[in-house]
């Protein structure tokens, strides 16, 4: 068998390591007699792999003891629309920067529970930009200010994380999550989807401010409760338990690469390679966003005729190189390279892209 190099957004590519490492314990975990999948998720086997799972997180994000770890079902999307149930009040105003498909999303899912206010988008110029923090109108008395830290399908990152003074920032790191040092003290909560950086589809993070849990939110069930899941250890009912086991196991694979520090060095000449094949073709090829705010995870990227596209995706997979095509919202074409995206992967794919040009331009 020969694995391609995979740049799907998400569902994305998983470390082969962490694949081996499941199919070999897919049968019996451990002594157990039984797969994780198959044990109780109330059991001692799988207590022991949430446990561990939540202490590895820790340490490889560096998060200080006085924020929460909650694993989450339902994706992202859900948890968006549990953010303001759980720390706005009726009525309050929450304030959204949207600058890209997944802000708007974000933004979608808090209206029908607060007064949700629009402080800034780059909607007008494609999302190709981040508006500048002075020209946001953020609502003095709003809950949180919320922001999409990484764009997946625009391929635009907050490269400096903004001051929203007493007000909690709240942010959607389903792309970049342990993409690079991160200070966690920064936001009142971070939450991501792990089908990109994490794991598998299917469970999710939210990391979050003990004090930020304090506040009473507005009536919901138990079940949309934070606190009532913290209490819980997030299993208020059975979760996902593979995806929670896998989850486990790319946390600690990424830990064992050394962390968060050196994916940063990766992703970033990983990010660099696709950059210069983009901005030396003289047009052949094009990545519409601002340059101080590209994405080192999404590299999403037009050819000079839509004609080409096809051809491209074709003689892209024939060599190995997979999902490359963007997102229906956007079109094109998108490369993306996570954290289980070798650098080999990467350096193939600008070597296929400066040779169709070739041929081509």
């Amino acid at each position: 068998m020969s694995r391609a190099f995979n740049f799907s957004a998400g569902p994305a590519t998983l470390p082969e390591p962490v694949l081996r490492q499941a199919q070999a314990e897919m049968l019996e975990f451990g002594n157990a007699g039984a797969s994780i999948v198959e044990l109780s998720h109330r059991g001692p086997e799988f207590i022991a792999v949430a446990q561990r799972t939540e202490a590895d997180l820790r340490t490889l994000l560096s998060i200080p003891d006085d924020y929460a770890v909650l694993f989450t079902s339902g994706g992202a999307t859900t948890t968006q629309a549990l953010l303001p149930l759980n720390f706005a009040a009726a009525g309050q105003p929450v304030d959204y920067v949207v600058t890209g498909h997944w802000g708007k999303t974000a933004l979608k899912q808090a209206k029908p529970y607060a007064a949700a206010n629009v402080a800034a988008s780059s909607e007008a110029d494609g999302f190709r930009s981040i508006p500048a923090r002075a020209s946001w109108n953020l609502s003095p008395d709003a809950a949180y200010v919320h922001i999409t830290a990484n764009e997946t399908i625009h391929g635009v990152e907050f490269r400096e994380l903004p001051d929203t003074g007493s007000v909690p920032l709240i942010a959607d790191f389903s792309s970049s999550i342990a993409s690079e040092p991160l200070d966690i003290r920064r936001f009142g909560a971070i939450y991501a989807g792990a089908q990109k950086n994490l794991g598998p589809v299917g469970i999710g993070v939210l990391i979050v401010d003990r004090q930020l849990l304090e506040r009473a939110g507005q009536p919901r069930a138990d079940i949309f409760d934070f606190r009532s899941q913290l209490k819980a250890e997030s299993m208020l009912n059975t979760p996902p338990s593979w995806n929670w086991y896998m989850l486990g196991l790319t946390v600690k694979w990424m830990l064992d690469e050394g962390g968060v520090a050196e994916f940063a060095k990766r992703n970033a000449r990983k990010a660099a390679v696709l950059y210069d094949v983009i901005d030396r073709s003289g047009g052949f090829y094009r990545n519409e966003v601002e340059a101080a705010v590209r994405s080192r995870m999404n590299v999403p990227f037009f050819l000079f005729d839509e004609a080409l596209d096809k051809p491209f995706l074709k003689e892209a997979a024939d060599a190995g190189l997979i999902s490359l095509k963007g997102h229906r919202a956007l079109g094109g074409m998108r490369a993306s390279i996570y954290n289980a995206m070798p650098e080999q992967g990467v350096q193939a794919l600008a070597d296929f892209m400066r040779d169709f040009e070739a041929r081509n331009g």
